[in-house]
C-alpha cells in the first residue's frame, strides 16, 4: 500500500516534467519536421518578350541571386552553398560559380516548390531577348560559337568583368536587367561540336549567353579555369529563369 502511494506521488510530477520538456522540444523544432523554406518566386520582367514566332516568353527580371540560391541549399536540394564578400548584399548579388549541373538542381527545386514550369532559355531565345542591349557587331573571325572567345580578342574589355549588384547594367525595353553584364547565363541548348543535335543526357557542353555566345562544359563552375583555351572566357557563370506561361 505504501509503495503504491509513493509511486503515484512520484509519477505525477515526473509526467509533468516530461510533458514540459516535450513541449519545449517541439516549440524549439527539435522533434518537429523541418518547415518548408520560403520559396523566392522569380520576379518577372514588366512585359514578355514576343518572339519572331509570335509566342510570348516570360523572363526573370534579374539573375538568380545568392540569397535565392541559398534558400534552395537550406531546403536540402542545391548542393552548393554560396558566400558573398562583406561588401556584397546576398539579396542583390547574382549567384555565380554555377555549373550546368548546379543550375539543374535549382531549376528542379523551383519547379517542384512553385508548381510552375520554369526553364532555361534556348540560345536563340537568349540572343533575341538581349538583342536590344548588346553590341550588334558580328564576330570578326569565327562563326562557330565554341570559338567566339577567340574573336573577343578584338572586342574584349567592353563589359567590366567585376561582379556587380543587380541593376548595374542595361535594361531591355521589356524590363529585363543586366543581359549585357558580367554574368554569362546558362541556356538549355546543347553544343557537342557537331551540326547535329544531341540528347541533353549525353551533352558535353551547353551554350551560355553574355557579351558573346559561348559553349561551356557542363561541369565548369569557373570559366577562367575550366573553359576554352582561346580568347577571353566568360567572367562569371549564373542563371536566369524563363517560362512559356504567365504565372
Amino acid at each position: 500500500m505504501f509503495a503504491a502511494k509513493t509511486t503515484a506521488a512520484i509519477s505525477t510530477p515526473f509526467r509533468l516534467v516530461v510533458l514540459c520538456l516535450l513541449a519545449a522540444a517541439i516549440a524549439g523544432g527539435v522533434l518537429s519536421q523541418r518547415a518548408p523554406a520560403h520559396v523566392p518566386l522569380p520576379i518577372m520582367a514588366d512585359r514578355p518578350v514576343i518572339m519572331p514566332s509570335g509566342d510570348a516568353l516570360y523572363v526573370q527580371r534579374h539573375e538568380v541571386t545568392v540569397a535565392e540560391w541559398n534558400t534552395c541549399n537550406a531546403d536540402g536540394t542545391c548542393t552548393l552553398k554560396l558566400r558573398v564578400r562583406p561588401d556584397q548584399d546576398p539579396y542583390l548579388t547574382p549567384a555565380t560559380g554555377l555549373s550546368y549541373i548546379d543550375v539543374q538542381e535549382y531549376l528542379g527545386w523551383m519547379k517542384a516548390r512553385s508548381g510552375h514550369n520554369y526553364r532555361l532559355p534556348t540560345a536563340a531565345e537568349w540572343q533575341y531577348m538581349a538583342a536590344d542591349v548588346l553590341d550588334h557587331a558580328p564576330n570578326p573571325l569565327f562563326t562557330d560559337p565554341s570559338l567566339t572567345w577567340a574573336s573577343s580578342y578584338l572586342v574584349e574589355g567592353i563589359t567590366p568583368r567585376a561582379l556587380r549588384p543587380q541593376g548595374s547594367f542595361s535594361t531591355s525595353p521589356e524590363g529585363i536587367a543586366d543581359l549585357d553584364g558580367s554574368v554569362w547565363e546558362w541556356t538549355m541548348e546543347c553544343y557537342d561540336g557537331t551540326s547535329g543535335a544531341s540528347a541533353d543526357d549525353y551533352c558535353p557542353a551547353f551554350f551560355v549567353g553574355g557579351e558573346h555566345l559561348a559553349a561551356m562544359s557542363f561541369l565548369v563552375r569557373d570559366a577562367a579555369r575550366g573553359g576554352c583555351a582561346v580568347g577571353t572566357p566568360p567572367a562569371h557563370l549564373g542563371m536566369r529563369l524563363v517560362s512559356d506561361e504567365a504565372r
